[in-house]
């Protein structure tokens, strides 16, 4: 089974990312960006869901941070933030996907089988 990072302080987002993955994905958290970028050394997830607003180190940073050791890692951004200034700037740091929140449950699912399947 595809396993994935969810990198997502808030627990409530969390819960509902529990939701969405938990038929289909093996799934695992860090609740800020470092503890991101220690456990995709740790764990090599096969994707990772990226918050983009978390304590310690941002999504973006992290993301960064990520890309620079495995610039094949598909990285997709999450935030409330759905602004076109908030995608560009998800995609200079690497994420090759955008989810607005609150997460679509169909549309998650969509773009995570667009890069790593079901």
């Amino acid at each position: 089974m595809k396993r994935i990072l969810v990198a997502e302080d808030n627990d409530s987002n969390y819960m509902l990312m529990n939701y969405v993955l938990k038929r289909h994905y093996d799934y695992f958290r860090a609740r800020n960006g470092q503890e991101a970028v220690e456990l995709t050394e740790i764990e090599k997830p096969d994707l990772i869901l990226m918050d983009i607003k978390m304590p310690v180190m941002d999504g973006l940073e992290a993301a960064r941070l990520i890309k620079a050791k495995h610039p094949d890692m598909p990285i997709i951004a999450l935030t409330a933030n759905a602004f076109d200034s908030d995608r560009h700037a998800a995609a200079e740091a690497g994420c090759c996907d955008f989810l607005p929140k609150p997460v679509n449950a169909e549309k998650c699912l969509q773009i995570i089988a667009k890069f790593i399947g079901e």
